[in-house]
């Protein structure tokens, strides 16, 4: 892999990780364009994960010292309550980890990959849609309800294609939760699977392995992931504050097509 390539995937995967465009779906058009086949570098996945992860650390840190504090306090706080519900999310995406992870990454491989990412990116179109359209009144605050549903839209955005803050902030808003506490929530949600999974991977292949890819492309795409992850976090907070959403239902249909067209010629 070039270092070229290696920047150019990182940004595709610090950006499209918090937008919701599907980071899966389009690291997927990225490859078939590139040539790279990214599921096949264990080290250089787990870094440009590793790069978003840093990012929403970065950018929500004051938002995570807060929920620590008052997770070690000795009475039953808003934080814990807030951690309890983060917990709850999770249940649904760490179930279909267990049970279908291997079907699903089996799919990545599949010869009809582009035609799955273009369906799923024209269904996150119409969520985005949907949830831009709907006006439910707006909540104080997210229930265990719906954050254990919010959760739920988490674990369907496993397939490659459906965008997971996508599907997440659009549950979140057709819940009649406020749109900057959905986005924070749905940033915060997915630290844990996702250093979970990474940690899984890990286990899986004995440790990092050496798959030929030199120290610059990695450390490349590294930066590129978290510079532009944290760009991205940012804009995504203040687009959600906004209610832009209607713009990124767009793209995700054209990208759809797009990836569609490209599998049919």
């Amino acid at each position: 892999m070039e270092t070229f390539h290696a920047i150019l995937l990182g940004i595709v995967q610090g950006i499209t990780e918090f937008l919701p465009v599907s980071s899966s779906g389009h690291l997927q058009i990225a490859k078939e364009l590139l040539g790279v086949q990214l599921e096949e570098n264990l080290t250089f996945d787990v870094l440009l994960h590793a790069g978003t992860v840093l990012s929403t650390l970065v950018v929500l840190r004051r938002e995570i010292f807060r929920l620590l504090r008052g997770l070690f306090a000795r009475r039953f706080n808003e934080e814990k309550s807030y951690v309890l519900k983060l917990l709850l999310s999770m249940i649904p995406i760490g179930i279909v980890g267990l049970l279908l992870m291997d079907r699903l990454n089996a799919l990545l491989s599949s010869p009809a990959i582009l035609a799955v990412v273009g369906a799923m990116l024209l269904l996150t179109a119409a969520l985005l849609a949907f949830a831009y359209y709907a006006r439910p009144r707006q909540k104080q605050t997210i229930s265990y309800r719906d954050a254990f549903l919010i959760g739920v839209a988490q674990a369907a955005a496993a397939m490659p294609g459906l965008s997971r803050s996508g599907a997440t902030i659009a549950t979140g808003l057709l819940l009649g939760n406020q749109k900057t506490a959905v986005a924070r929530f749905s940033f915060l949600m997915v630290l844990a699977p996702i250093i979970g999974q990474t940690l899984l991977d890990v286990l899986d292949a004995g440790g990092l392995p050496d798959a030929g890819v030199g120290a610059a492309p990695l450390i490349a795409g590294f930066l590129a992931s978290f510079l532009t992850g944290c760009a991205a976090c940012k804009f995504m907070l203040e687009i959600v504050r906004r209610g832009k959403l209607i713009w990124f239902a767009v793209y995700c249909a054209a990208a759809g097509l797009f990836a569609i067209l490209w599998y049919l010629l």
